[in-house]
């Protein structure tokens, strides 16, 4: 399969594509526009859990800000000749006023199990520390998601208490203790 169209971060198998309006529009008219804008098939089993069109609507409203580029969302395009949109990934946002950002993931489910999502954990985790003020990249993961965990700790997250929400706990990672 041909590299995407849109400005993307490489790793091993994956093309990380940034959110843009206009893709965030695409995804929100269905997975035909969706794989047009991409240049990528998209599965049927599209959006992944957690994908819904109320997180797309607000992606594309967080899109409106210019600075927050790159700090929303990132499709995943798989880059093996039968693949395409295997799920996204990104943060919540730009960096916080202590250096902090939250990334968050999401996986369709015929690519799940298989390590995409800690392939584009890591590669973001290494993209957000690339930026000065970041000090330190969190998740929250309810206690029973063992694969979403263990995402985590492949990427050397630890445990740091409890979420923003009931039953909720947080993982984070400091810039000094990447691997």
């Amino acid at each position: 399969m041909s590299r995407p169209a849109h400005s993307a971060l490489d790793s091993p198998r994956l093309y990380l594509v940034p959110a843009t309006i206009e893709l965030g529009g695409a995804d929100l008219d269905g997975n035909g526009a969706l794989g047009a804008a991409l240049g990528v098939p998209v599965p049927p089993e599209w959006p992944p859990e957690h994908h819904s069109r109320p997180a797309v609507m607000a992606i594309v409203e967080q899109l409106r800000d210019r600075a927050e580029h790159g700090w929303s969302a990132w499709y995943l395009v798989g880059r093996g000749p039968e693949e395409g949109l295997v799920g996204v990934c990104g943060f919540k946002g730009r960096p916080d006023a202590a250096g902090s950002v939250e990334i968050s993931y999401a996986i369709a489910q015929p690519f799940q199990n298989v390590g995409y999502a800690t392939e584009a954990v890591e590669r973001l985790v290494q993209w957000a520390f690339g930026h000065e003020p970041v000090t330190q990249v969190t998740a929250e993961t309810f206690p029973y998601l063992r694969q979403s965990i263990r995402v985590l700790e492949k990427n050397g997250f630890c445990p740091d208490g409890r979420g923003s929400e009931y039953g909720v706990v947080r993982y984070v990672l400091r810039r000094g203790s990447l691997r």
